[in-house]
């Protein structure tokens, strides 16, 4: 067909395409919403193809992020799939896996899953897949739920927070990784251990050096040696969700010697804030795990660059106002009542740049851990997280050095509610594409529902 007869071919030029091979300048064909060829630097003519040149701006490939709480249907004040998804594609992030909470229902029957996927219908901003959850006595549902196409299946090793998710006792989850081995599912895990959490001190307040101390290393350490030894008898595949605790390190290193499959991701947050840097009473910094201090951080940081985690993804995890207790809303900014979770899910990219750049790493690193990564944790690889042949033209155009400063009021999510707020970052999207096709959150939305392959 002459390529006047086809509009949906394009051609995006950039000095600076970050590709799986490394940083060079091409032009990148896309024909149908995936892409057809990668080619020297100006060497593909416009003609009938729309062009967009980029000049110096890189070109990324869209960030996967897979690990999202949008908390719609059920808790749709929270967040919601069009507020959450529009807030991911300004942030450069062109797919998201729900979390199996903190919606209600949660996604942890078949049921469940069809409520999520109704009600995100004509919502969704980017592409859009699912978790299912592993909860106490939902066993029988694995296997539907799998065969229904989720990503893996969830599991809290401590209280979730949420009276419908409820947390797995050691039977539980020998029974739930025995069941996802047989399937050949993915177990990702929130791991910290309830028992060393109730020996730990717990202190109410404003003092965040207390509530640090009531969420030790130790509750991390025990609850993923544990995991470990269940994972190393059933033969389950399994994912350590945000470590903040470098203390877990040796245990996941010793585990992959000993051939357990065993992956794990951190986040933005664990890797840009510190304790030190936490005010009192500033309870948009609370999440559990929390944020560890900074020689913490720098061990956090060794670790990534050595390739010991697979991924670095949101844990976008927002609720109303009122229920973080914010001093400046009138709250008593008590960590240990202030509901806890960190919305970044926009400023995911620029964060992280902003302290890869300061320690010396690269574009083709950030796109390592927020795009190919996490696209290969959930069997993506071939269709996201890269520019490459073949691949959706899911990218994103992105001004390494431009600074911005972050007003919380300006973000997409839903609640105004982040600890960056008056932190200036580096690193500004300016255009993001979903298969080929420019976001623009003023037209309707064309985000597609994936399913595990």
């Amino acid at each position: 067909m002459p390529l006047s007869e086809t509009p949906s071919t394009a051609v995006i030029r950039s000095r600076r395409v970050v590709l799986p091979e490394g940083e060079r300048p091409a032009d990148v064909l896309i024909r149908d919403g995936r892409i057809e060829q990668i080619a020297a630097h100006g060497s593909l003519l416009a003609g009938d193809r729309r062009l967009t040149d980029l000049g110096d701006t890189v070109l990324l490939p869209g960030l996967v992020d897979t690990h999202v709480h949008v908390n719609e249907p059920g808790r749709t004040e929270w967040e919601g799939f069009a507020t959450a998804t529009r807030a991911a594609a300004a942030g450069g992030v062109t797919t998201i896996i729900d979390m199996p909470l903190n919606s209600v229902p949660p996604t942890t029957t078949v049921a469940g899953l069809a409520a999520k996927r109704k009600t995100a219908e004509g919502q969704a901003w980017v592409d859009l897949g699912f978790w299912g959850g592993a909860i106490p006595g939902n066993a029988a549902d694995l296997a539907p739920l799998h065969e229904a196409g989720v990503f893996g299946f969830k599991s809290f090793l401590a209280p979730s927070g949420v009276e419908e998710f409820p947390h797995v006792e050691q039977a539980d989850l020998e029974t739930a990784l025995a069941e996802q081995a047989r399937l050949g599912a993915l177990a990702i895990i929130h791991a910290e251990d309830p028992a060393v959490l109730a020996a730990a001190p717990q202190q109410p307040g404003v003092h965040y050096r207390d509530f640090l101390a009531s969420r030790p290393d130790d509750a991390e350490a025990a609850a993923v040696a544990r995991l470990l030894d269940t994972a190393r008898r059933t033969g389950a595949r399994v994912h350590i969700l945000h470590v903040s605790s470098a203390a877990v390190l040796p245990l996941l290193r010793q585990a992959r010697a000993d051939g357990v499959r065993v992956t794990a991701e951190t986040c933005p947050h664990y890797l840009t804030l510190s304790a030190e840097e936490v005010p009192d009473g500033d309870t948009a910094f609370k999440c559990c795990p929390p944020i560890r201090d900074e020689s913490n951080r720098d061990l956090l940081w060794a670790a990534l660059a050595a390739g010991e985690f697979i991924a670095v993804v949101s844990d976008h995890s927002p609720s109303t106002p009122d229920l973080k207790l914010l001093r400046r809303d009138g709250g008593s900014g008590d960590f240990a009542a202030a509901w806890g979770g960190i919305a970044s899910l926009q400023l995911g990219l620029p964060a992280i740049w902003t302290e890869a750049r300061r320690r010396g790493h690269t574009l083709a690193d950030v796109v390592r851990w927020m795009a190919s990564g996490p696209a290969s944790l959930v069997g993506l690889t071939g269709t996201k997280g890269a520019v490459a042949v073949g691949n959706d033209a899911d990218l994103v155009a992105f001004d390494p050095d431009a600074e911005f400063a972050v007003h919380a009021e300006e973000l997409h999510h839903r609640n105004p509610v982040t600890p960056y707020a008056g932190r200036t970052l580096t690193g500004v999207v300016r255009t993001t594409w979903l298969r080929g096709r420019v976001v623009d959150t003023a037209a309707e939305p064309f985000g597609r529902q994936i399913t595990r392959r």
